[in-house]
């Protein structure tokens, strides 16, 4: 008695309540982390909007002086980097984490703190980034951060490499639990071939997260210590290789393409599917072929270096190589437009958007197989050319899926459905206002208009400045066309059509439990007998292969949940990934800033943090002796 009574009188550093500010801070729920997210990646999106936004204003005309030269180089850096690493990697990260354990008939992640890890390391890694401005300046020295350029005080990319470091060890952290948790969590009966599609893209993109990540940091550690410490590493006058920085960044960075548009991929994947009415056209050539789009991206990382000291062999080498990855994408792309053909298409918003990303990215990835030939690439490389090429890959390919995926899985979130028409309005004016934007960019870059230049050259002539007029105006559409889905957003959580729990007549298991789910997910964890298994528990084929509604509760595979006694063991929220994250911020300053006291103060916290974590047990009653914890159960 004395020791259950000592047991249930220790202090645990939990919040008590299941709703409220610290309940969020503390939760380990794989969804109310994906949603923690979501919106923290709307907020980088807003800013990266604005940035890009005084991008536009001081390009609109020739030899404007709306930015200074010194604001301008931050601007359009610090748009970069929030773009690449503050919203289109965790906008899928919010995906991976919502969806994952649903799709493959599991409670949670496999580890559900590591999880709340991964996001706030994540948060602190953004508020790291974007305190520099009010610490001397942001970084101004590209995205890419070449040396020895970068390398430089007055650059101020210090803070880049320290700041992307941290971001990284989130991706790797969220890499881990998701190769973990597919491998070892999937529902009885889901093989490896009877996965969503999602989940495969999810695997794949965790694999290349897995390998590419550690790549760029050793080049920002080196980077790191050229900036701050005055090392040598890419200093030509001292025997450094500055193709060295730019070999280790591509390794990751052409990855990192990968990173961002295989999870749109898999969206698309998934919604095609369900408003087609159809199976999804070459399962498994579709799994291969991102798998191979994966394999693939490590070996054509020195097309983005052709015009650097690379000699003829490497190049034609690279060359081939680029052009062969252009096969599975096609597979991929000749699969989706299969899928839809001979369907009873219904065009919803999310349908839309995944008909947009299909068309918007084969623009993007045929600009991108034209610069695999070496003197077409030689001669666009700094120009205005290449920026319309990554935007339509990364903005046409990887936004529009991924928004298409808010569409298609909001219901599942919040019991709601978004407004239709709204949506389709939204989805017009984000099309349109996308090819305003980027589409006059290939034009005026064949033109011969630089990239990474803060005034416009008058001497380009009038058809260069009419196209980046064009190009201004079009971002006035993109912010309408955002203001339309952010408003459509928060009225359709607060007052939209109620969708029942599976409004799109879905095909995959996340939509077999309740919308919004519960805390556990899954009352029995179901047993999974074929691809597309939620499709098949609803209908049967006729003699003539048209799909028959099963009656209901006739179908076998259907496990009923009356007089269930499994008890539900779900980890309990933990305070303590936020605190030891914490700690980031003080070791983040004081290396960026060479200021040991704070490395030292960043360090302890860390350490702290850790011990607090390893002692709190997973859920309360798990350091119970074993009498105490079976009495609590009964």
């Amino acid at each position: 008695m004395a020791s259950t009574t000592a047991a249930a009188e220790t202090p645990r550093l939990r919040p008590s309540k299941p709703t409220g500010f610290l309940s969020w801070v503390a939760t380990t729920d794989h969804k109310r982390i994906g949603i923690l997210y979501f919106w923290t990646v709307l907020a980088f999106f807003f800013i990266g909007g604005v940035e890009s936004s005084l991008i536009r204003a001081q390009l609109a005309q020739a030899e404007l002086s709306v930015l200074t030269p010194e604001i301008y180089n931050q601007m359009f850096t610090m748009h970069g980097i929030t773009m690449v690493f503050l919203v289109v990697m965790p906008f899928a990260a919010a995906f991976f984490n919502y969806l994952l354990p649903l799709m493959i008939g599991a409670r949670d992640v496999a580890f559900p703190r590591l999880n709340a890890f991964s996001y706030w390391f994540y948060l602190f890694g953004g508020i790291f980034l974007y305190s520099s401005f009010f610490l001397g300046g942001a970084p101004n020295g590209s995205w890419v951060g070449y040396a020895p350029l970068s390398t430089n005080a007055v650059s101020n990319m210090a803070f880049y490499a320290v700041g992307i470091q941290i971001l990284g060890v989130s991706s790797l952290a969220s890499a881990i639990n998701f190769i973990v948790t597919i491998i070892n969590m999937r529902a009885p009966g889901m093989t490896f071939m009877r996965m969503p599609m999602f989940v495969w893209m999810t695997l794949t993109t965790s694999f290349l997260l897995l390998f590419a990540v550690p790549i760029i940091a050793v080049a920002l550690f080196m980077l790191q210590f050229d900036a701050v410490f005055n090392a040598q590493f890419f200093q030509p006058a001292s025997g450094g290789d500055p193709i060295l920085y730019q070999h280790l960044f591509w390794l990751f960075g052409h990855p990192e393409v990968y990173i961002m548009i295989l999870p749109a991929m898999g969206i698309v994947s998934e919604v095609m599917p369900t408003f087609s009415r159809k199976p999804l056209f070459g399962y498994a050539a579709m799994a291969f072929a991102g798998a191979a789009i994966g394999f693939i991206g490590f070996g054509v990382w020195a097309h983005h270096m052709f015009t650097s000291a690379i000699g003829p062999v490497p190049r034609s080498a690279f060359a081939v190589a680029t052009m062969f990855i252009a096969v599975p994408t096609g597979i991929k792309i000749f699969n989706w437009v299969f899928t839809m053909w001979g369907g009873r298409i219904r065009f919803t918003t999310a349908m839309l958007f995944s008909v947009g990303f299909v068309s918007m990215f084969t623009i993007g990835g045929l600009s991108g197989v034209m610069h695999a030939i070496v003197p077409h690439n030689a001669q666009q490389h700094d120009t205005y050319f290449v920026v319309a090429h990554f935007h339509y890959v990364l903005f046409g390919g990887a936004l529009f899926g991924l928004i298409s995926g808010v569409y298609y899985w909001f219901p599942k979130v919040t019991g709601r459905l978004m407004n239709e028409k709204l949506g389709k309005v939204h989805f017009w004016t984000w099309l349109f206002g996308f090819n305003l934007t980027f589409g006059p960019m290939h034009m005026s870059g064949l033109l011969g208009q630089p990239r990474r230049t803060a005034v416009l050259p008058g001497e380009l002539g009038a058809t260069v400045e009419l196209y980046n007029l064009l190009s201004s105006l079009g971002v006035v559409v993109l912010a309408i066309s955002a203001s339309i889905f952010l408003y459509n957003l928060i009225r359709s959580i607060r007052s939209g059509e109620a969708s029942g729990d599976d409004p799109w007549d879905a095909r995959t298991i996340e939509w077999m439990t309740a919308t919004p789910p519960k805390h556990h997910n899954f009352d029995v964890i179901p047993v999974v007998t074929s691809r597309d298994e939620f499709w098949h528990r609803k209908y049967a084929e006729s003699e003539e292969g048209i799909p028959v509604a099963v009656p209901v509760g006739a179908s076998v595979d259907e496990e009923s949940d009356a007089g269930h006694d499994e008890h539900i063991h779900m980890p309990d929220p933990s305070l303590w990934p936020a605190i030891h994250t914490l700690g980031v911020l003080p070791l983040g300053y004081g290396l960026v800033y060479a200021n040991w006291l704070l490395v030292g103060i960043g360090a302890v916290w860390m350490v702290a943090g850790m011990f607090g974590w390893i002692i709190e047990p997973l859920a309360e009653g798990d350091d119970d002796e074993p009498a105490v914890a079976g009495a609590a159960a009964h």
